[in-house]
């Protein structure tokens, strides 16, 4: 903590916790703070709004103000603010509500002691510090929120719990590449962080575009994390990227860019260490410019060093439509699961890249009817059903889908609100939020992409009975066949397409199954229930590994 005194606003209406409160913070001698106390919610957001509060510990039964109500105005009255909730009611839906609303803590009185409280204080607030620049990222706080949540359902350990909110390792670099006229010196940020090294080498994808930071790299290491322990994989998560915008960079440009990069993190990544692979706006060229970098640097060949690489280079069979064939294992599932028939099931996919445009053809394929789709240029609708097939000779003649001729435009909101049976979401994050969630019309709601829908959301759609297949869960196809390359390499075999096909299957159905059966035995959502199935299988490794010295 820092040397200068936080000032801490403790809302509480019984004189006697109010006593217990400051005798325990005045007994955590980690704690450096001024505190100031209000009897009624109206006193405490007057203070709040006078400034200079870093930290509030909030008792929700006030005289003026009940249960979560108390929470959710001193959120909205200063949402920069963080909250320790301190409670009289030992209620476990109520505190999953609340921390994933945005609540830092959840602490119950009756066992309140210096230590837990101290603790709940001291990490908040480095959390809170952390929010800033760099780590200020609406997906870090999303995966800390589900993480949370699920946190807080499955009873998880203080100790784990602050441990797994932040990435174990984390590299910031910046470095120069030329551009193609040689006159101009492109610096630009890159990243790579390993949220779990436990697990065995980390694994994960690298993003290129203008919107990457640490924050973003970070979620997007953590949801790695848990995909890989809910799909029984031997790795920790991990994530890179470089901000930069790969659309206006040529092929000689991008490699330049490949190359420098690679040459930045080497140190931290490697066959038994870490293991990239592609992600948005990264595919298997620049996986073969990364594996070479890598290998002119070590003095001989390390195809293992990433996966996702071309065929010929030692890549899998099958592995760049994995992670869209492995959406449509799941929806498949999810549609037997609920008694739909896919047969002529209306579809809607939102993306046409790679995601997309591999679960659009495999939802037709599997007799569904495709009749909507969408990339960064415009959406298509077409009520009889698209052909797959020519949207994806025209994107690959002309890039992408604006301007196709046999089919009505629509917009990203439009088509989100389509009615259909099933919603594949695979191109950004955040697309389905509080504001629109109760106009979405689907039976089944797929995620290819990371971290497409908001917890408010999640509520929304749950209430409606949508089923949904989250991200952890329906996008893990490409990290699943990705460990059959790094075996194949590692082995030195060659599996079959049919083999590939037949082993992600099995391993996806399997991890649905536990899933499903998790949710319907805790009476939780299939997004907790994938979390909580992951983040156990994390737990129980750390615990058997302890700490060391």
């Amino acid at each position: 903590m820092s040397d200068q005194a936080v000032n801490i606003l403790l809302i509480e209406d019984n004189p006697l916790h109010a006593k217990l409160v400051v005798r325990l913070i005045e007994g955590e001698p980690q704690l450096r703070c001024t505190l100031q106390s209000a009897e009624t919610l109206a006193d405490g957001l007057a203070i709040l709004h006078a400034g200079g509060i870093d930290l509030v510990l909030l008792d929700l039964v006030l005289p003026d103000s009940q249960e979560l109500e108390t929470f959710f105005r001193v959120h909205t009255a200063a949402p920069e603010v963080p909250v320790v909730i301190l409670t009289a009611m030992d209620d476990l839906k109520l505190a999953a509500t609340a921390v994933e609303a945005g609540a830092s803590a959840f602490l119950v009185k009756s066992s309140l002691n210096a230590v837990a409280l101290g603790r709940a204080i001291r990490y908040t607030l480095a959390r809170a510090r952390a929010h800033t620049a760099e780590w200020d990222s609406p997906m870090l706080r999303l995966a800390q929120q589900q993480f949370l949540k699920a946190a807080q359902i499955m009873g998880l350990d203080d100790n784990i719990r602050q441990r797994l909110l932040f990435p174990q390792r984390t590299q910031v670099v910046t470095f120069p590449f030329f551009r193609d006229d040689r006159a101009q010196v492109e610096t630009v940020f890159g990243y790579r962080v390993q949220h779990v090294l436990t697990m065995g080498p980390t694994k994960g994808g690298v993003r290129y575009h203008e919107d990457v930071d640490l924050g973003e790299v970070a979620a997007l290491a953590t949801w790695m994390t848990w995909k890989c322990a809910l799909m029984n994989l031997p790795y920790g998560g991990a994530k890179g990227g470089v901000r930069v915008d790969p659309t206006v960079l040529s092929s000689n440009e991008l490699q330049r860019l490949t190359r420098r990069y690679t040459a930045e993190i080497i140190e931290f990544i490697g066959p038994d260490k870490d293991i990239p692979a592609p992600d948005m706006g990264t595919n298997e060229q620049v996986m073969a410019w990364m594996m070479d970098t890598y290998s002119q640097q070590v003095g001989y060949t390390v195809p293992t060093v990433v996966t996702g690489k071309p065929v010929v280079l030692g890549g899998s069979l099958g592995r760049r439509e994995a992670t869209g064939r492995g959406l449509v294992y799941m929806i498949e599932a999810a549609a037997r699961h609920t008694g739909l028939d896919l047969n002529g099931a209306p579809a809607v996919v939102q993306g046409f890249g790679n995601v997309g445009s591999f679960t659009a053809k495999f939802l037709e394929e599997a007799g569904a009817k495709v009749i909507a789709v969408s990339d960064v240029s415009t959406g298509l609708y077409n009520p009889n059903g698209l052909s797959i097939r020519s949207l994806m000779d025209y994107v690959a003649e002309n890039r992408v889908l604006k301007d196709y001729p046999e089919a009505d435009h629509l917009t990203n909101a439009e088509l989100l609100e389509t009615k259909c049976d099933v919603l594949a979401l695979a191109a950004l994050q955040n697309q389905v939020t509080a504001e629109n969630a109760d106009r979405i019309d689907c039976k089944i709601l797929a995620e290819g992409a990371n971290g497409p829908t908001s917890l408010e959301a999640d509520e929304t759609l749950n209430e409606k009975g949508i089923m949904i297949v989250p991200d952890v869960l329906g996008n893990a196809g490409g990290v699943t066949v990705s460990y059959f390359e790094w075996v194949q390499g590692t082995q030195n075999l060659t599996w079959t397409l049919d083999e590939i096909n037949g082993r992600l299957k099995q391993i996806m159905l399997d991890a649905f199954d536990r899933t499903v059966a998790r949710a319907a035995k805790d009476g939780i959502d299939m997004r907790t229930a994938a979390l909580v199935e992951g983040v156990q299988r994390v737990t129980e490794a750390k615990l058997l590994r302890g700490v060391f010295p």
